[in-house]
């Protein structure tokens, strides 16, 4: 089985070096100093106090690497739409593409049944881009629970949990995500197969779309917001607002409000990925944890007005650090007439996707 991580920071390095030390055929693409550390040294993993290094196969072009029997992308969701073409070089026919992204992907809806089924989110896939590139029928959902940070150049130190839940889009239980899981487990790393992963792709999302932006906004670490009381009471009105707009798409969460929350601020005084980009100068995955909510919101009729009170401040953040947020979805409404089309109906009616795939 040959296996290609597309992203080998914090969490695709940790999940590359524990592959690699359980035999399987792995093989990383990552770029710049990271690049060239791992290259010179190896890929150096710190975990449970143990420090182990990967030699293994490493670039920044696709080609080198060549077609793979499964890609797992382990990049932020708004990093996606740029490397997709490059992702695209990995994959045959056969590939698996194992998306860990953070928020709902760009194929939430393949295949769902009822009347949003092949719907294109525009908020993570202007113009359904994602969709034609990297093909549903080739994806396998994976949610991630750990924490790691790349401490250096090729040194990745992980703190806790190893949890990386597999799901296909229709639930079944194929041959490709069975041998994913007992790959995975091999590598001493928990892979249950789900029956329902859009379950589990909000159950994360219901914390990250409260928590990291009001984060990035306030300065404040997980636990601060999840335990003073004034804030707790914020995150859960907009989790309140999600849950409704999730539970119109099917959604059966696992636990409720409050656990959640207190799941949350149990990490501790550990600041979201959301507040780490933003410190650090780089983009942060708005319309993926947020953007989409109040999209999805929109679509379904269920208003989320707190919700997208937060998203206006936080895109103002945005520009004021400098990033491209992207379009809104009040821009987005006037380019495309207010409609939204499913991939099907699009091709049926030779209209494109979108009119914001530039932006």
């Amino acid at each position: 089985m040959k296996i290609a991580v597309f992203g080998a920071g914090a969490i695709g390095g940790y999940l590359a070096a524990r592959l690699h030390d359980a035999g399987t055929e792995v093989s990383v693409i990552a770029r710049g100093p990271h690049l060239a550390a791992i290259r010179a040294n190896g890929l150096i993993l710190e975990s449970d106090g143990q420090r182990k290094v990967a030699r293994l196969p490493a670039s920044d072009r696709a080609e080198d690497l060549g077609p793979q029997d499964y890609v797992i992308i382990t990049l932020k969701a708004n990093a996606l739409p740029a490397a997709a073409p490059e992702i695209a070089k990995l994959m045959g026919p056969q590939t698996t593409l194992v998306t860990s992204l953070n928020g709902i992907p760009y194929w939430y809806f393949y295949g769902m049944d009822g009347p949003w089924r092949d719907l294109v989110v525009e908020s993570v896939d202007p113009g359904g881009q994602l969709w034609h590139l990297l093909p549903p029928r080739q994806v396998v959902g994976c949610i991630i629970f750990h924490a790691a940070e790349v401490i250096a150049p090729g040194i990745i130190r992980h703190t806790y949990g190893n949890r990386f839940s597999l799901g296909e889009p229709d639930g079944s239980k194929s041959a490709r995500i069975e041998a994913l899981s007992q790959t995975l487990s091999k590598a001493g790393l928990k892979a249950p197969v789900c029956a329902n992963i859009r379950d589990e792709i909000w159950l994360k999302l219901w914390g990250n779309l409260a928590f990291n932006p009001m984060s990035a906004l306030t300065g404040l670490t997980v636990d601060q917001l999840a335990f003073q009381p004034d804030l707790r009471a914020a995150a859960r009105s907009m989790m309140e607002e999600a849950a409704r707009v999730a539970e119109s798409l099917g959604t059966r969460f696992s636990m409720n409000i409050e656990e959640r929350m207190d799941l949350t601020g149990s990490v501790g005084a550990h600041k979201t990925s959301m507040l780490q980009d933003l410190e650090r100068g780089r983009p942060m995955e708005i319309d993926a944890l947020l953007g989409v909510v109040v999209e999805l919101g929109r679509l379904t009729g269920k208003p989320v007005p707190l919700c997208a009170a937060v998203l206006a401040m936080l895109r103002g953040r945005s520009r004021q650090a400098g990033f491209l947020s992207g379009l809104s979805i009040e821009m987005k409404d006037r380019l495309t007439g207010g409609r939204i089309y499913s991939t099907g109906l699009a091709k049926k009616r030779g209209r494109p996707q979108s009119f914001a795939a530039k932006y």
